[in-house]
């Protein structure tokens, strides 16, 4: 039974049954989430621990050691790292991808209960939490106004920020700058020791007199009533007024000693946009919502709110949707333009309306039957899932061209519709189904695939499968009902102008089929020479591969530019404020592509990065609207920042899809510098960033580990301490309350509430004599001067201490331009060794480096896999071992148009590109499959000799395979220029696809056969 005489006997319910998969497929079109990026669970946690004012040798010491030796025996840990800067320890643990991170984090808990005995009693409680990239913002915006900061920060936290959050799909609204409230208590140090008291005094004072008691219930007649005692400070008055001694009977008051300021927290950092002082808020999303629909409700809301707040201006600086929308616009017009080009392709082979429009019909059933695919799965529109319908746009009319061509074949034979629908489908629907199988087969292997690469190309594969598997079952169902309905022959039509073109065109596509049948004829005779011909061409290819440059992602054009600044540790903010806005005017001036200018001076950042750096954002215009990418502009702008003394400035583009690093680091290349002694591996960093400086397109170094913090170190005199009454706890709280101030307790107000801040005024603390004069009262209340039980030393160290695998490490990171990745990696390799290195010191590499090997590894080892499979797809199919291993001599034969196609293109070597040479080995043995098995055909059924079956298989199996090689060809060719937002990503997949293609199709045309002949040759004898 053929298996096209159902749907061929049964119009009208097969096309019911299409019918009702299209709208399927659009109202779930309709309801997809869009997205940059599939949704990522990376399997990464971390654990952060605070112990405030205590030196990184000491966190180091103290807190991360334990932590890592606790942690390290956790199942599934591949990597540890940590860094100890001041006041908190950050241990980070990477997973095997696939742990359940739910358990992980249990026995991590368990772990950490188990040591928490070891650590400092005053330390606050180790934190576990995971890494999410839904956490990072999707929208930042800008808010300025007139209004006093500290007023304005309050009116968005206690009025806007509410109602952001309360959009559905946010997580969290993060406000940025301004100033927050606080309420500080200076008292001086002059009056304290004048009526005998220490800061300890007032600090206990408050606490005990700032409390709300309850007192417990009471009965009266019928009723409990509850009694508390109401003790808060309800106004700054009543914090003047409380009383902290007293002396010969005269209470001594807040107000007699200290100043009471409603004031706000200390700046440590700066927030401008635009140039202008403002707020930002950042604004998160919860995983697995819809980033687009998210960014448009809160537009829609934050007209409402300028319409109720007209005094406040507020722009959106950056906006992750707009790139979203665009990149996937993007996508959408590369995969109609590829469908239109396959279409117009496949019309001048045909040149036939109702043929091409019958073939057609496999692009739209296959993609709208994709989308219901992904929302019946859960998946999102997103530029991988996307990039697969452009990959395979051109292979979805692959299996109705070679189909519909058989059809009208036999009905140009003088057979009827129908006849010819049924005896055409036979024919050949054995080997479009092997074509298909061998070409989804190659998508299995990245379920195996193991790291980010994997994960980030399954829904992907997804795609692609499930697109090609609907062209398959449209190319054997609905493509024959349509010819036996509608296909009329040529010779049905009149002899008009049509007519005439046909003819024409007919004749040299007959002379190109007798042109091929007569190469063969040659090339079946000389067999030595065209397999000497095809090695000379595959040599050459592995040869010029050394010339192509390997990359980790390709590089995108996000539309943003970051400028990092650093000055010298202890640089004060003001200063540094001062630098930056300098910056901002330079960049003003030389970036007239500049959308936004977000600047933020001071903070923290991955590194932990303080008061002596700042980091600036430029937001670009679209990209079709400058001619400068981002690239070109970062590189522009290093020259017109590079003649600043006294900072280091750092330039880069935000491209290279930061995204799948999961924001390990904005650098391209980094070494790691491995050894315990810090002095001996500072030198040896200084060493390898000389040698890395010396090579041929950095543009920038950077080591992580900063010496030259200024330090005072306070060393106790024990004895003399204990003596005198005084802990070394004593102390070091009332250095702490000095110097950086102390938490009392909270003034709450209008149902919120602010800290209250103790802390000596900056007249008596702006030198260390003045502080070491300070007075404390030791267990029997007798003052002691700080100076007669301590002495003070000066000294550097480092700003913070970094670990990887339980050993300390120093990050040598830099960026480069102009060049690709594993030249310069290759370029750095061979001049380290002419740094010597000392014992227990290594040298390795790291970063994007590390990432890539791992990742190429696993895809070399998928394309191997691949493969075997098609292999065994293929002999499942024709029952022979021997077959397919003729045509899997096309696969090597794609390294030839690969290789030429990257030179040509500047393409690099990147996890794309081997994700489309994996492609190519399912896509480039269908045309040899088509060969094989119809030459089989031939000679089983008509009982051809082998050299005329051969040539007759050739000449007639010709045009579809040129049909089905273009129109693939040609559906990828606008994914190849990368044009548009997102378009470089798929960019090298596409030309790897379409060169590869393009050389094994035409060189296996005459290759396959010979191989073919051989083989039978030595069979027979």
């Amino acid at each position: 039974m053929s298996i096209a005489r159902g749907p061929v006997a049964r119009p009208v319910l097969t096309f019911i049954i299409f019918f009702i998969v299209v709208i399927l497929g659009l109202v779930a079109f309709s309801r997809l989430p869009i997205d940059l990026m599939p949704e990522i669970t990376n399997p990464r946690l971390s654990i952060s621990t605070n112990y405030s004012n205590v030196g990184p040798r000491e966190i180091e010491d103290q807190i991360t050691r334990p932590i890592e030796e606790a942690i390290a025996a956790v199942q599934g840990v591949e990597e540890i790292t940590s860094t100890s800067s001041e006041g908190r320890s950050s241990v980070r643990l990477s997973f095997k991808w696939g742990t359940d991170l739910d358990v992980a984090a249990n026995d991590l808990r368990d772990r950490i209960d188990r040591i928490l005995s070891r650590l400092p009693d005053d330390v606050d409680r180790p934190s576990i939490r995971k890494f999410d990239l839904s956490a990072f913002p999707v929208l930042v915006l800008g808010i300025s106004s007139n209004m006093r900061p500290i007023d304005l920060r309050q009116l968005v936290e206690d009025q806007l920020k509410y109602r952001l959050e309360r959009i559905p799909g946010v997580a969290s609204v993060d406000v940025q700058g301004g100033l927050s409230r606080e309420i500080h208590i200076y008292p001086s140090a002059r009056k304290l020791e004048a009526y005998a008291l220490s800061i300890d005094n007032v600090l206990s004072a408050l606490r005990s007199e700032n409390r709300n008691i309850p007192a417990g219930v009471y009965p009266q007649n019928e009723h409990d009533i509850l009694l508390r005692t109401q003790g808060e400070f309800s106004s700054l008055l009543e914090i003047k007024n409380t009383v902290i001694a007293t002396r010969n009977d005269q209470p001594i008051l807040v107000s007699d000693i200290a100043e009471v300021e409603d004031s706000h927290q200390e700046i440590t950092s700066i927030n401008r946009i635009n140039l202008e002082p403002g707020l930002r808020l950042s604004i998160s999303k919860q995983s697995g919502a819809n980033t687009v629909k998210i960014a448009d409700t809160i537009n829609g809301e934050l007209t409402k709110i300028r319409r109720d707040y007209p005094g406040i201006q507020i722009v959106p600086l950056i906006d992750s949707s707009k790139y979203i929308k665009n990149s996937i616009n993007n996508m959408s017009y590369t995969i109609l333009i590829g469908g239109l080009l396959a279409i117009i392709i496949l019309f001048l082979f045909l040149r036939n309306v109702t043929s091409t429009a019958i073939i057609t019909t496999a692009i739209p059933v296959s993609i709208i039957a994709t989308f219901g695919l992904l929302y019946f799965n859960g998946l999102t529109l997103n530029i991988m899932t996307f990039g697969g319908l452009a990959l395979g746009i051109g292979m979805l009319m692959d299996s109705s061209i070679v189909v519909l061509e058989n059809i009208f074949r036999h009905t140009e034979q003088g057979y009827s519709s129908k006849e010819s629908a049924l005896l055409g489908t036979d024919e050949v629907w054995t080997a479009i189904v092997a074509s298909v199988l061998t070409t989804i087969v190659v998508f299995l292997p990245v379920v195996f695939v193991r790291g980010m690469s994997g994960i980030m190309f399954q829904q992907m594969a997804i795609v692609v499968s499930f697109s090609l598997l609907c062209s398959l079952i449209v190319s054997l169902t609905l493509v024959p009902m349509l010819a036996s309905q509608f296909l009329k022959t040529n010779a049905a039509r009149s002899n008009g102008w049509q007519d005439k073109i046909f003819r024409r065109s007919e004749n040299i596509f007959i002379k190109i089929e007798t042109r091929y049948g007569n190469i063969l004829k040659w090339a079946l005779v000389h067999r030595r020479s065209v397999i000497l011909s095809v090695i000379t061409l595959f040599a050459l290819a592995v040869i010029l591969v050394r010339f192509i440059g390997v990359e980790l992602m390709p590089e995108t054009d996000e539309g943003e530019v970051r400028v990092s600044l650093e000055m010298a540790l202890g640089t004060k903010l003001a200063v540094m404020d001062t630098l930056t806005a300098e910056v901002e005017e330079i960049i003003k001036n030389t970036v007239p592509e500049m959308e936004s200018l977000l600047s933020r001076i001071g903070g923290s950042g991955w590194r932990g990065s303080g008061g002596n750096s700042s980091s600036i954002q430029v937001i670009l215009t679209g990209k079709s609207k400058r001619n400068r990418s981002s690239r070109e502009i970062a590189d522009d702008l290093r020259k017109a920042l590079q003649n600043i003394p006294g900072v280091k400035i750092t330039t880069r583009p935000a491209g290279g899809l930061w995204i799948m690093r999961m924001g390990s680091s904005d650098d391209n290349i980094s070494l790691e510098v491995r050894g315990h002694d810090l002095e001996i591996a500072n030198k040896l960093a200084i060493e390898v960033e000389k040698i890395v400086k010396s090579v041929d397109g950095i543009t920038d170094t950077r080591i992580s580990r900063e010496e030259g913090m200024p330090e005072q170190v306070i060393r106790v005199d024990r004895q003399k301490a204990a003596d005198l009454g005084l802990s070394i706890s004593d102390i070091g709280d009332i250095l702490q309350t000095a110097v950086s101030g102390s938490q009392v307790s909270y003034y709450r107000e209008g149902g919120k509430q602010y800290r209250i801040l103790i802390r000596l005024p900056e007249e008596d603390r702006n030198s260390l004599d003045k502080i070491l004069d300070l007075m404390v009262l030791n267990n029997r209340n007798e003052p002691v001067i700080l100076r007669n039980v301590v002495t003070a030393g000066a000294q550097e160290g480092p700003k913070q201490l970094e670990r990887k695998d339980q050993e300390r490490v120093i990050y040598v990171t830099a960026n480069f331009t102009d060049r690709d990745m594993g030249s310069v990696i290759s370029d750095i390799r061979d001049k380290l060794p002419e740094v010597p290195v000392p014992k227990d010191f290594s040298i390795m590499m790291g970063g994007d480096y590390e990432e890539q090997q791992k990742s190429f590894r696993e895809l070399i080892f998928g394309f191997i896999l691949a493969v075997l499979l098609v292999y065994l797809v293929m002999a499942g199919q024709f029952e022979s071992f021997r077959d397919p291993f003729v045509i899997l001599f096309s696969i090597p034969m794609a390294l030839v148009g690969i290789v030429i196609t990257m030179l040509l293109t500047k393409t690099v070597f990147s996890i794309q590109a081997l994700i489309g040479c994996i492609m190519l080995a399912g896509i480039v043995v269908n045309n040899a499959i088509l060969l094989v098995d119809y030459t089989n055909r031939l000679r089983r059924t008509k009982g051809l000799k082998l050299t005329e079956a051969i040539i007759a298989a050739g000449t007639r199996r010709l045009r579809p395979i040129l049909m089905t090689t273009f129109t693939t060809s040609l559906g990828l060719l606008p994914l190849s220029f990368g044009f548009g937002e997102g378009g470089e990503t798929q960019a090298p997949m596409a030309r790897v696809v379409i060169g590869g293609l393009l050389s094994s199709t035409f060189i296996t045309l005459v290759l396959v056969p010979v191989i073919y002949s051989i083989f039978e040759k030595v069979k027979k004898n």
